[in-house]
């Protein structure tokens, strides 16, 4: 097995539905522009509310991803 080395980046993923798929989002819209994505840790959930109900869900993720080797 190598060793790796990993970066992690935040995001905040958000949606109507619930903190599933706002995690399930954040993670898709990062896929397209961060390669060798390994692992995601929830670090905060919070909502937004109109007229109260529950609007949007937002969860904030660090998401890993493994630094490739150079040369």
């Amino acid at each position: 097995m190598n060793d790796h080395v990993y970066k992690t980046i935040e995001l905040t993923g958000s949606s109507t539905v619930g903190t599933d798929d706002a995690i399930r989002k954040a993670i898709a819209r990062a896929t397209k522009t961060v390669r060798n994505i390994d692992w995601f840790q929830v670090i905060e959930t919070r909502g937004h509310i109109e007229d109260g109900e529950i609007a949007h869900w937002q969860v904030t993720l660090k998401i890993g991803f493994r630094m490739e080797e150079p040369g």
